[in-house]
C-alpha cells in the first residue's frame, strides 16, 4: 500500500473520530424548549428539528389558532377542540446555543435560525378578542423595544423600558441585585448591567402580574414575546470561556425555570412558556417600535393608519352567509312581486270578495 493510501486512510478515522467525539460528547446546537405547557397541550419528546421561519406558526397552533401553511412537524400533537391555554410567553435568547433548563416539557434542536416575530399572532388574537381586551406584550430591552395593546397598556404601564430605566430600577428597593449570586459579574460594567437590567425585566414582569391576577381569569389568550441579548454581549466583551460568561448563563437558566413556574402558577397551570436559545441569527432583524399611546389608538398592529384588517380568518363563512342569504331574499321578492302583478282582486283577494258580497246583498 502506498503512503498516499495510508494518509487518505488516516485522514478518514481521524474525521470519524472527531465526528464521534462531537456527538458522545454531547455538543448541542440552536434549541427550543418548552419549559412550561398544560395537559391538552400535547408536546412529543424526540429530537425532531424545526425552522425558525415556524416558530409564529408553532405558537400559533398552540394556542388553537389557524394557520395559512400545515405544520409538518411531529413535535405537536393535534390537542383538545375546546380548550386553548390562556396565555403563552416566548423568551428568545441570543448569544447562547443552550441554557442548562433541566426542569422542561420538551426540547428541539433549531434549524436555519433566521429571525421572526409574533406580529401575526398578536394580530390574530387582537383581531379574535378585541372586545376582551387581551395581554400583548413585545419586549426587547437591550434595544428598547416596547409594543403593548389590549390591557398591557394599564398593567405595565409601570414597566421601566429604555436602558435609563432599567438601571434606575436596579438600585431601588426590590431589586434582583440583593437576591442574585453576581459572582464575576460587577454593577459597574455596561454589558453586566444589560444583562441584569434583563433579569430585573422578567423580575418586574412577573411580580406585575402577581399584583393585577385578574388578568389570568379572564377569556381571552395572552400573549408575551421577550427577546433577551444580555448574554450575547458578554459574550463579545469577555468570550464564552470567561467566568463573567459562565456565570450569566447558570444564572439565566434558573431565573427563567423561576420566571417559567411563576407564570404558569399564576394562569392556573394553563400557560404555555418556551425559550428559544440562538448563537447568532442569520440576518439582522428590523422591526419599528411604538409607544403606549400609539397602541391604544392604533387597532390596527400592522397599519399607520388605523385601517381594518385586510382578511379575517372566518372571512369565507361570513361571506357565504351573506351571499346566500341575499339571494333568497331576492328570490323571495320576485316571487311575491310577481304574485302580487298577477293576482285578480275579485278572485284572490279574501277582502275584495266579501265586499262584492256585500254589495250583491245590499
Amino acid at each position: 500500500m502506498s503512503l498516499s493510501s495510508w494518509r487518505r486512510m488516516e485522514a478518514v478515522f481521524s474525521a470519524a473520530f472527531v465526528l464521534c467525539f462531537f456527538v458522545t460528547t454531547g455538543v448541542h446546537g440552536d434549541s427550543l424548549t418548552v419549559l412550561q405547557a398544560p395537559e391538552f397541550v400535547s408536546f412529543q419528546k424526540g429530537d425532531w428539528p424545526i425552522s425558525g421561519e415556524k416558530i409564529p406558526d408553532l405558537v400559533a397552533l398552540t394556542m388553537g389558532f389557524s394557520v395559512q401553511e400545515d405544520l409538518s412537524w411531529p413535535g405537536l400533537k393535534a390537542g383538545l377542540l375546546f380548550q386553548r391555554p390562556r396565555a403563552n410567553v416566548l423568551v428568545v435568547v441570543r448569544g447562547v446555543d443552550s441554557l442548562d433548563l433541566t426542569q422542561s416539557v420538551a426540547s428541539y434542536p433549531l434549524e436555519n435560525p433566521v429571525p421572526f416575530t409574533l406580529d401575526s399572532v398578536a394580530e390574530t388574537v387582537h383581531s379574535l378578542f378585541a372586545e376582551d381586551t387581551p395581554v400583548v406584550l413585545q419586549l426587547a430591552p437591550s434595544e428598547e423595544r416596547l409594543y403593548m395593546l389590549g390591557k398591557a397598556n394599564a398593567v405595565f404601564e409601570d414597566l421601566p423600558v429604555t436602558l435609563q430605566q432599567i438601571r434606575a430600577r436596579l438600585s431601588q428597593d426590590g431589586s434582583v441585585l440583593a437576591s442574585l449570586p453576581l459572582n464575576s459579574l460587577s454593577r459597574n460594567v455596561e454589558a453586566d448591567l444589560l444583562f441584569l437590567s434583563e433579569v430585573q425585566v422578567l423580575h418586574d414582569i412577573t411580580a406585575l402580574l402577581l399584583r393585577h391576577k385578574h388578568l389570568a381569569k379572564d377569556h381571552s389568550p395572552d400573549l408575551y414575546s421577550l427577546e433577551l441579548s444580555g448574554l450575547e454581549e458578554l459574550s463579545r466583551v469577555y468570550g464564552q470561556d470567561s467566568p463573567q460568561y459562565k456565570d450569566a448563563t447558570a444564572i439565566l437558566a434558573s431565573v427563567l425555570q423561576k420566571f417559567a413556574e411563576d407564570v404558569y402558577g399564576l394562569y392556573s397551570n394553563s400557560a404555555v412558556v418556551e425559550v428559544v436559545t440562538v448563537k447568532t441569527f442569520e440576518a439582522p432583524l428590523t422591526r419599528k417600535s411604538r409607544s403606549i399611546l400609539e397602541s391604544k389608538q392604533i387597532s390596527n398592529p400592522g397599519s399607520p393608519y388605523n385601517l381594518a384588517y385586510k382578511y379575517n380568518f372566518h372571512y369565507a363563512v361570513i361571506f357565504n352567509i351573506v351571499l346566500w342569504l341575499m339571494i333568497i331574499l331576492a328570490l323571495a321578492v320576485i316571487a311575491i312581486a310577481y304574485n302580487l302583478w298577477n293576482m285578480d282582486p275579485g278572485y284572490d283577494s279574501i277582502i275584495y270578495r266579501m265586499t262584492n258580497q256585500k254589495i250583491r246583498m245590499d
